[in-house]
């Protein structure tokens, strides 16, 4: 292990220690023993623990009292309560504390280890979990800033761009000016011109259409008035002839 992880085990019995003290150490664990609660109290405000196991019926403060304060002023702590008296009264109290389980004696070798692996690994998640959130809150922090700050230099090189082009462009403008406006005439005559002769291709589509549309009335006109004139024409020639035929003498 990279470094030792320290456990403390609250017992008055001596023999519960050295049997967390024989298994833990050769795992890599600090085992550390207290006699009762105040001397835990004592030594959890001296230093740093990975895990508390306390044991419940012992003098003064019981190991329920010791859970409790324990949690009160470290809730990232994981305490273990080992008791050989368990009642669904203690383990209401001890979850209603906080604690991480129970470990009911007789203890053996393997119950041990389990149970110890078993709390810090609950307390490695949970210090990744608070954990997270700050991280991302941190690295959201600095992308922000890398933004602004990129914002900030792209806004600085854009304006010094734009004085220094700005002559030039003011050039161009002035260069092209007239030939924008004679282009502008140009199309402008073009637009009318084309006007003109899509109205004139108009008139004569609608003159040719009127025609053809008016041919047969106007051969209809002809067949029926074409007999009247031609008998009108011969009585006015008839009458002609009367008129100028020479007398006899």
């Amino acid at each position: 292990m990279s470094a030792l992880r320290k456990v403390l085990v609250v017992d008055d019995d001596p023999v519960v220690g050295k049997s967390f003290e024989r298994v833990l150490s050769v795992k890599g664990y600090a085992v550390i023993t207290a006699e009762n609660g105040q001397q835990a109290l004592d030594k959890l405000a001296s230093e740093n623990f990975d895990v508390v196991f306390t044991d419940i019926r012992m003098p003064g403060m019981d190991g329920l009292e010791v859970a409790e304060r324990v949690k009160a002023s470290q809730p990232w702590l994981p305490v273990v309560i080992v008791t050989g008296y368990g009642t669904q009264a203690n383990e209401d109290r001890a979850e209603a504390a906080g604690v991480s389980g129970f470990v009911r004696k007789p203890l053996s070798p393997a119950l041990i280890e389990y149970s110890t692996r078993k709390a810090l690994l609950e307390r490695d998640s949970d210090v990744s979990r608070h954990a997270a959130p700050e991280a991302a809150e941190a690295a959201q922090g600095a992308e922000a800033g890398r933004l602004q700050q990129s914002a900030t230099v792209n806004g600085w090189l854009k304006n010094v761009a734009l004085f220094v082009a700005a002559p030039f462009i003011g050039l161009a403008y002035i260069l092209a000016f007239p030939f924008v406006g004679l282009g502008m005439i140009a199309w402008m005559g073009a637009q009318a011109a084309a006007r003109h002769h899509t109205l004139n291709k108009m008139g004569k589509i609608a003159g040719r259409a009127g025609l053809f549309i008016a041919a047969p009335f106007i051969g209809l006109a002809y067949v029926l008035i074409f007999p009247i004139v031609g008998l009108a024409m011969l009585v006015w020639m008839g009458a002609r002839a009367l008129v100028t035929r020479p007398e006899s003498k």
